[in-house]
């Protein structure tokens, strides 16, 4: 028998959303082992005064094996 488990991650970069993920999912396998995969579910922007992005934000939920 095989048990997953679920926790929601948030990380952001200057550098766009493909860096954000990948920033987020390495600190998080510092600590987490087996990590199987993630769902991105929210993307967010930061924003300066003329409207362009300064920051990138994503809310990630990152599943990994613990059984």
């Amino acid at each position: 028998m095989t048990i997953a488990k679920i926790i929601e991650i948030s990380s952001s970069s200057d550098h766009g959303i493909e860096d954000a993920v990948q920033s987020g999912l390495k600190r998080c396998a510092e600590t987490v082992k087996n990590i199987q995969g993630a769902w991105v579910n929210e993307i967010k922007v930061v924003t300066g005064p003329d409207g362009g992005v300064t920051e990138w934000r994503v809310n990630m939920r990152v599943t990994f094996i613990v059984a």
